[in-house]
């Protein structure tokens, strides 16, 4: 399965592990399944760590190099496509993060792995819950 890690399951998989259920620690680490990354993620780890929200070592560059290496993690880019479906998610909120993870997710037909109940229901893509 291609799956798409939203921003906070991929900070849990490394950081806090415990907080991933059963499900969906077993999606990330089986070797069966393709991880990927939007790049919006990157962008919203990098707002986070500017802000102090998280704090990631030895800097928030080397550890995403580092996350993306170990992990394994493909890269889903903001291509001209994802933006123009951005525009058309279907979401009730205007979060430009999900939209372009939403519009990844359709765009490359992955399926998108998260714990944000504004992203369960979301048309168009297959989602997996984090519960």
């Amino acid at each position: 399965m291609k799956l798409l890690l939203d921003t906070h399951i991929l900070l849990w998989s490394v950081l806090e592990p415990e907080r991933l259920s059963r499900r969906i620690s077993q999606a990330v680490t089986s070797c069966e399944n393709e991880l990927w990354l939007s790049a919006a993620s990157i962008w919203e780890i990098v707002l986070l760590d500017r802000k102090g929200r998280i704090e990631l070592k030895p800097d928030v560059t080397t550890w995403v190099k580092d996350t993306i290496d170990r992990l394994k993690l493909n890269e889903a880019p903001i291509t001209f496509e994802v933006a123009l479906e951005s525009g058309s998610t279907g979401l009730a909120h205007s979060d430009p993060g999900d939209r372009f993870l939403v519009a990844s997710a359709k765009v490359f037909e992955l399926t998108l792995i998260t714990a944000d109940e504004h992203l369960y229901g979301a048309p168009g893509i297959s989602v997996l819950p984090n519960h």
